[in-house]
């Protein structure tokens, strides 16, 4: 592997001179460049990025912590963030929290450890000592589609109020009454976020959400399957389900046909967090699109924004109604749409 001596040697300069016009310094001749980068891309020499990190105090490296790489939303979210950080001349770094706070902060203290340039995190929780001592330091940081009420950090999100307010009216003209959710963690922003969007389009068509339609999820399938499992097993099972995520939306798809019971015939599904099954599910799930590539993109540049000293506003996209058959839609009304894209 070239050396940045060989490389000095090849264009009959100087190992300094080299430095500087790897540094991009204004002082060397245009000659002297010319020389220098025709000997790099001839040997093929790849600047040491640590070693540069040490004289600029820059890594060119983005941290992001997702809160569930096995959540299809957060991966498309991971992959625009690091299409845009690309672009824009940095590296990503990724952790999975798998929605465990203690793990998010080993991602964050690991992270910080590797002197990024700053970090884009979607809390798991309300948020830990080591994440709130890294603003009070200073660090660079976004918040994306999650946050923490009262730290003064950007936050990039879905605004899913008037698309859920569209759920609940869809479902209302359906002649659905009875309609339950599965919320997902109340430390979470979208968690009560959606339980209280949820609860507050219900009273606009006079429906009450009773506590035993209200079933605590973790964002995960598992739960959607268990929380279903005893919204079926009332004296009165609500007609429809409401899964605050997609993975809580397949599980319960799992809890309904286990009992051998059939969506919508038995009892209607949709979903926040479209994703690309449910276009092939059976039924097609009526869902919650988020513009989840501009997110990661947005997320990215307010994040940029603030690692190079210019002002980073908060950003809050609108999220759509998908509508297909899970909630008994007739199917000459409704061609399967597949999901928004951004």
């Amino acid at each position: 592997m070239a050396s940045i001596k060989d490389v000095a040697a090849s264009a009959g300069v100087s190992v300094a001179t080299v430095s500087r016009v790897l540094n991009e310094h204004p002082s060397v001749s245009a000659d002297a460049r010319t020389r220098v980068l025709a000997a790099v891309e001839a040997l093929g020499y790849r600047p040491n990025a640590v070693a540069r990190s040490l004289r600029t105090d820059q890594t060119h490296t983005l941290g992001l912590v997702i809160s569930d790489v096995l959540n299809p939303y957060f991966t498309e979210l991971a992959r625009s963030v690091e299409e845009e950080a690309r672009a824009l001349g940095y590296s990503v770094i990724i952790g999975n929290a798998d929605e465990r706070p203690e793990i998010q902060d080993h991602h964050v203290r690991n992270l910080l450890d590797r002197r990024i340039d700053g970090l884009l995190i979607s809390p798991t929780d309300g948020g830990s000592p080591l994440m709130l001592d890294a603003v009070r330091a200073g660090t660079p940081m976004v918040f994306v589609d999650r946050w923490i009420p009262g730290v003064d950090v950007p936050v990039v999100r879905a605004d899913g109020r008037d698309a859920v307010r569209d759920l609940v009216a869809h479902l209302h003209a359906l002649g659905h009454r009875r309609l339950a959710i599965i919320a997902g963690p109340a430390a979470t922003t979208t968690g009560s976020e959606r339980v209280e969007a949820f609860r507050a389009a219900l009273a606009a068509h006079g429906l009450p959400l009773p506590d035993a339609y209200i079933g605590q999820g973790d964002f995960q399938a598992e739960s959607g399957r268990r929380v279903t499992e005893g919204f079926l097993d009332l004296p009165e099972p609500p007609e429809v389900v409401f899964a605050a995520d997609n993975l809580m939306a397949l599980g319960a798809l799992d809890a309904v046909r286990a009992r051998g019971l059939r969506v919508p015939d038995d009892i209607a599904l949709a979903a926040f967090d479209d994703i690309p099954w449910f276009v092939h599910t059976d039924p097609p799930v009526t869902a919650i699109a988020q513009p989840t590539g501009e997110l990661g993109r947005a997320a990215v540049r307010a994040l940029v924004d603030r690692i190079e000293g210019r002002t980073a506003a908060s950003v809050a996209l609108s999220a759509r109604l998908v509508v297909r058959r899970s909630c008994g839609e007739p199917p000459a009304e409704n061609p399967v749409t597949n999901r928004s894209t951004s």
